[in-house]
């Protein structure tokens, strides 16, 4: 039987997660040529919550599902 991870003694890792994750989601954008304003229209959220999340700031599964799929990229190569 497997055993369970200790987490780290501060939350940093989390943040740097977060950050990673918003920088990827931002990559993935630039890369296909599209504005912020094209992918908040098209995920149906707020532009503010879209900057939010590439500022790497705490996003809810549910945004990232609706960025993942406006980006047509399964949300696992986003969270890498």
């Amino acid at each position: 039987m497997e055993q369970v991870r200790d987490l780290p003694a501060d939350d940093s890792w989390i943040s740097d997660h977060r950050r990673a994750t918003g920088a990827a989601i931002r990559e993935e954008r630039l890369r296909q040529n599209l504005t912020q304003d094209d992918v908040w229209t098209a995920a149906r959220m707020s532009r503010w919550t879209l900057q939010r999340v590439e500022a790497g700031e705490d996003a809810t599964l549910s945004t990232l599902l609706r960025i993942a799929r406006v980006l047509g990229v399964p949300l696992a190569d986003l969270l890498r």
